[in-house]
């Protein structure tokens, strides 16, 4: 191959996505801005073809009612679908409210954070000439069903390992996975044992003639490809949830999206609500906000672990995208943080992953009546109750509050054949009309 300069390599896209920023040579010899290493960065194929996501606003009201029932008995909520954004403030007679970026709305099947994750993931591997992807999720994971339906749509082929046992009646996102892909389910014994899990179903997928290539490491991978090398199947495996430094491009570029003036801009302080699963969408916009130097908090609802995880997983994932990326800001703060971008909370009120209490479905259908928005019990509608918690009362700090729809409504559908009881009693509980 002939000598080429940085600047040659970044304009390359159809090469191999951000060779720049994986020549060691390239590295050591340029030093970027945080936005020109932004730029760079994102100068690449997606899976989604633009990042727009629409921006709705949510007043909330306090209400007098005799017999509230749910999360958000004493308020009521309103969807102003057309909020004036940029650098003036929305009219705060309206009373307190806070943003919500409807991600849930990107894909029919693939969207939230699901989509953002998978936006750069898919064009590596179509670089790379994968030809199998496998990984893993609860019996109802969102993540599955996204990576499922996204390989169908290219020609690839999805292995997916479920933890747990086969449903009497598939439905939700089990239903989609299975449509879609290739589901084998996995005992919970097993399933504890991610790492060797995945890699034993790669081998039995890959056989004798294939090639195995980890998610985390396809960059490299892709960039030293020699073309005398030839595979009956190239197997790619995706961590639970996507959990990978890759995954976190596409939250860098929805980060970059609503930047633009005419939007959120980069001057306003903003708290970013988002619920926490494996903790990567959360920490993909810390280090967005931070390599763009904006004034943008980061809060994750932790639904999934303990903190002391949730802040190893951040270490891990900065770590990892120093490492793959080459990480070449000048003088910039993030050369030296490899944990604290995040604020981690618990959910609002004591609970138990998992444990789908009445009161929280009664306050989903009270937000679906009321905003025409549907979120679920265990993630959205935590990231809601955070964001109203903190509108709602007297905020020590003066941060316009932003919520991240992640999507995952469709496992509404396997909540209410798990809970059914709890399902049932809707008809008879609808909240009080304003």
């Amino acid at each position: 191959m002939p000598t080429m300069t940085a600047a040659t390599l970044v304009g390359r896209k159809g090469f191999c996505s951000a060779q720049l920023l994986n020549s060691s040579q390239a590295a050591s010899n340029i030093k970027l801005s945080g936005e020109e290493f932004m730029s760079k960065l994102l100068d690449r194929r997606w899976t989604l073809q633009n990042p727009d996501t629409k921006i709705h606003q949510i007043i909330v009201s306090p209400v007098q009612r005799q017999n509230g029932v749910g999360s958000f008995a004493n308020v009521s909520f309103f969807n102003n679908t057309e909020p004036y954004l940029g650098n003036k403030m929305i009219d705060e007679n309206q009373g307190p409210s806070f943003y919500i970026l409807r991600d849930d709305l990107l894909h029919p099947l693939v969207n939230g954070n699901k989509a953002r994750k998978l936006d750069a993931l898919f064009p590596l591997m179509e670089d790379y000439s994968v030809t199998d992807v496998v990984t893993c999720g609860g019996c109802q994971s969102a993540h599955t069903a996204a990576v499922a339906v996204s390989c169908a749509e290219r020609g690839l082929k999805s292995h997916l390992l479920l933890r747990g046992e086969q449903p009497e009646i598939l439905t939700g996102y089990n239903l989609i996975s299975t449509m879609y892909g290739n589901v084998t389910y996995v005992p919970r014994s097993f399933y504890a044992h991610r790492k060797g899990m995945l890699q034993s179903h790669a081998s039995l997928v890959a056989g004798h003639t294939g090639s195995i290539v980890h998610c985390n490491e396809i960059i490299e991978e892709c960039f030293s490809i020699r073309t005398s090398e030839r595979h009956l199947k190239k197997v790619i495996i995706v961590n639970e949830g996507a959990s990978d430094a890759i995954a976190m491009l596409g939250i860098f570029r929805l980060v970059q999206y609503l930047s633009q003036d005419h939007l959120l801009g980069r001057k306003r302080t903003l708290n970013f609500i988002v619920d926490a699963g494996t903790g990567t969408t959360a920490i993909g916009l810390g280090l967005g906000a931070l390599c763009l130097g904006l004034p943008w908090k980061v809060t994750a609802v932790m639904l999934a672990d303990k903190i002391d995880a949730y802040r190893e997983q951040e270490s891990r994932l900065i770590s990892d995208f120093k490492r793959q990326f080459h990480f070449t800001l000048d003088d910039h703060k993030l050369n030296e943080v490899d944990v604290g971008i995040v604020h981690w909370v618990d959910r609002c009120h004591e609970r138990k992953f998992g444990n789908v209490l009445q009161g929280e479905i009664e306050a989903c259908q009270q937000i679906a009546q009321q905003t025409g928005i549907l979120v679920d019990p265990v993630y959205t509608l935590a990231a809601w109750e955070m964001a109203t918690l903190l509108r709602s009362k007297n905020a020590e700090d003066d941060a316009d509050v932003v919520m991240l729809h992640t999507g995952g409504t469709l496992g509404l559908f396997g909540l209410a054949q798990r809970y059914k009881s709890y399902f049932h009693k809707l008809k008879d509980r609808l909240p009080a009309s304003e």
